[in-house]
């Protein structure tokens, strides 16, 4: 018995030593510039910027560094190289901020009016802005655009940019980064950055019970939910509004199809209304560009606007003002969500460790010839 508890003793006791030995192994082992790289998911040229004071790299990425660095008993250096706020202070400041859209913005779009605040608030600031539009293999393969440099980059302000592998890929590159809008659903599940949005829900509701008050008992919905998280809201918001009036939401009488459909083309659009059982008495539209476009589908089927069909749109754009007959709308505060995504942005640079933020800035509705309000 005494036998057996011995050699028991003796295994444990070399298993202990053999541990102990492992330890200082993994102690004693120098740790490399590259292995600080590949923890944090960077460059060795990258690591060694930042512990030669070389170089232009984003404060933020320079701080993740010097932490993984300390957490891996990095020695190499001094300690008091890491706290060394004289070379960092010489170091050169990165003043370039990465403007990445998937599609840039057109005559119809909000965020054409916004880039100009935008641009401005940046540009006090003493940084210049650039513009990156991201082809289609990029966005599959989650690359960056091909001219654009990463270490070379202050901040990241995301435009009509709705994939999300694509914008996580973003997030885990650790560099400031804003969105405005964002993939459907993003509200829900919040990205590793600050995300700023018009706000969507109470302008859709007020205009889809306008036309329900109207005397609408067949509404349908233009647009498709998933494009984009601004989609998504509206459309939530058309079904809330429709529930709590009674009335049953009836998708035939939607045109909800992928956003690669042809939603430019007035004729596409009447074949859809056409193929419907009724032809609803009001059409809510996610965007103004989809509705003037309705504008013109509705008139070519002979329809008139609102006295057969109401519209509404969302955005604002200077055209829902002149056309005939004018349009509904949502109004975008686009200056004031331009204003607001450089403070937002900007400040995130000054202090990368604040708490992530999700912004919304309220809309107004417009009402205009096509409700007869």
């Amino acid at each position: 018995m005494h036998t057996l508890i011995s050699q028991k003793f003796c295994v444990m006791m070399v298993l202990s030593i053999q541990n102990v030995k492992e330890e200082l192994e993994m102690a004693h082992k120098r740790v490399t510039m590259q292995d600080i790289a590949d923890v944090c998911g960077l460059s060795r040229n990258t690591v060694s910027k930042i512990f030669n004071g070389k170089g232009a790299v984003p404060e933020a990425t320079r701080r993740m560094v010097i932490q993984k660095a300390r957490e891996l008993g990095y020695h190499q250096f001094p300690d008091n190289l890491f706290d060394n706020s004289e070379s960092v202070a010489q170091a050169p400041q990165i003043q370039n901020i990465a403007l990445l859209t998937n599609k840039m913005p057109t005559d119809y779009h909000f965020g054409t009016f916004l880039l100009p605040v935008f641009t401005e608030q940046l540009s006090r600031a003493g940084y210049t802005l650039t513009l990156h539009e991201i082809s289609e293999g990029e966005l599959r393969q989650c690359r960056l655009p091909a001219h654009m440099v990463l270490e070379q980059t202050a901040g990241v302000l995301g435009l009509e940019l709705f994939d999300k592998p694509y914008l996580d890929m973003l997030c885990g590159l650790r560099v400031p980064t804003i969105f405005i809008d964002a993939y459907a659903g993003a509200a829900m599940f919040p990205l590793d950055c600050d995300l700023i949005s018009m706000e969507n829900r109470s302008s859709m509701a007020e205009m889809t019970a306008y036309v329900i008050g109207a005397g609408a008992k067949k509404l349908g919905f233009v647009g498709d939910p998933k494009h984009c998280n601004s989609f998504w809201e509206r459309w939530t918001s058309f079904c809330f509004a429709l529930d709590r009036a009674g009335i049953a939401l009836e998708k035939e009488l939607c045109i909800l199809a992928d956003d690669f459909a042809p939603y430019d083309n007035a004729q596409w659009l009447a074949e859809q209304i056409r193929a419907m059982s009724a032809v609803p008495d009001a059409f809510v539209c996610a965007n103004d560009f989809l509705a003037l476009n309705m504008l013109s589908a509705l008139k070519q089927m002979g329809l008139s606007v609102p006295g057969d069909v109401m519209l509404t749109g969302f955005d604002g754009v200077p055209q829902s003002a002149v056309i005939e007959p004018s349009l509904t709308t949502a109004q975008i505060p686009n200056t004031e969500i331009g204003r607001m995504a450089a403070e937002v942005l900007l400040d995130r640079i000054a202090h990368p460790d604040r708490p992530f933020r999700t912004i919304y800035i309220r809309t107004s509705t417009i009402w205009r010839g096509s409700t007869s309000r």
